[in-house]
């Protein structure tokens, strides 16, 4: 399937379209230096990366619009202190513009973390992301158990990359992030990348605890299985999670079209009900779409 036939896909399951829990729009500077760094991928991955969807923003936008992405976040995530705060500012104005954009936000271990997190609360941030391995701190971090509490009492979803992969980092793995869990276990999770390439470790996480969720994000594409493939005894499980997997891209930061994931997704031929839940109903859902 290429992106063209995405619409068709969809509208055979009879859904008003997708909705993908996993999208970044960035502030340009920073989208930049990320696919600067895509640029150098066989340095870090020991693969190259080359970005799909390398456009301006609106012909960005004009994409999602064209494959039926009703429903979106422009997740941020900051890689050092005094970055979260503005990059919320920027992502609350930028969904304020865009159709079908969800407010998103993220943190980062600081003082005042709880502070402009209670304030992107307040004016209507619905999604939070976290990136384990780039912002390299360690979950746990004092500065942090207050902004858990905070989301797990407001009961909004926050995107958390704790998996190891594609590089691993030095708090990466389901261990800091289960502790984090084991704490705060009302918090409404969305594990990015189906916890690669812990995907067992991760799946139980979502098992033990009824707000954790799993994405797609790149899981199970030809690329990705790749790297790390996806065990087939996991699929039953997986079946069983119909409610709490979520359709994920990374799109525009991905090595291949949209359309990609999506039959990967249909591959697991886990049936059309399943298919529904993970690219319209969990998401829909978890935005408040």
């Amino acid at each position: 399937m290429r992106d063209e036939g995405v619409p068709a896909w969809w509208q055979r399951l009879g859904l008003e379209g997708l909705v993908d829990v996993h999208v970044h729009f960035l502030p340009d500077p920073v989208m930049d230096a990320v696919w600067s760094y895509f640029d150098r991928a066989e340095q870090h991955y020991g693969v190259a990366w080359p970005v799909q969807y390398r456009t301006p923003v609106a012909e960005r936008l004009q994409t999602l619009e064209d494959l039926g992405v009703r429903r979106f976040p422009a997740l941020v995530y900051p890689h050092k202190p005094d970055m979260a705060a503005w990059l919320n500012t920027w992502a609350r104005e930028f969904a304020a513009a865009t159709p079908g954009c969800v407010p998103s936000g993220t943190f980062y271990p600081e003082p005042g973390a709880a502070q402009y997190v209670k304030e992107a609360l307040d004016l209507g941030t619905r999604i939070f992301k976290v990136h384990v391995q780039v912002g390299d701190y360690d979950p746990r971090d004092a500065e942090l158990h207050a902004v858990w509490g905070q989301l797990a009492e407001a009961g909004v979803p926050v995107v958390v990359h704790c998996g190891s992969g594609p590089i691993p980092g030095h708090h990466t793995g389901p261990g800091p992030f289960g502790d984090v869990l084991r704490k705060h276990p009302r918090l409404t999770a969305v594990i990015a990348h189906l916890g690669m390439p812990e995907y067992a470790e991760h799946l139980a996480l979502a098992e033990a605890y009824p707000n954790v969720h799993l994405d797609t994000t790149m899981a199970l594409t030809p690329f990705t299985e790749a790297l790390a493939p996806y065990p087939r005894e996991l699929r039953p499980r997986m079946a069983t999670l119909q409610n709490r997997v979520v359709l994920g891209s990374d799109f525009p930061n991905i090595p291949y079209e949209y359309a990609v994931q999506l039959a990967a997704l249909e591959r697991l031929d886990l049936g059309d009900d399943w298919l529904r839940s993970v690219c319209w109903d969990n998401g829909a859902r978890l935005l408040g779409a």
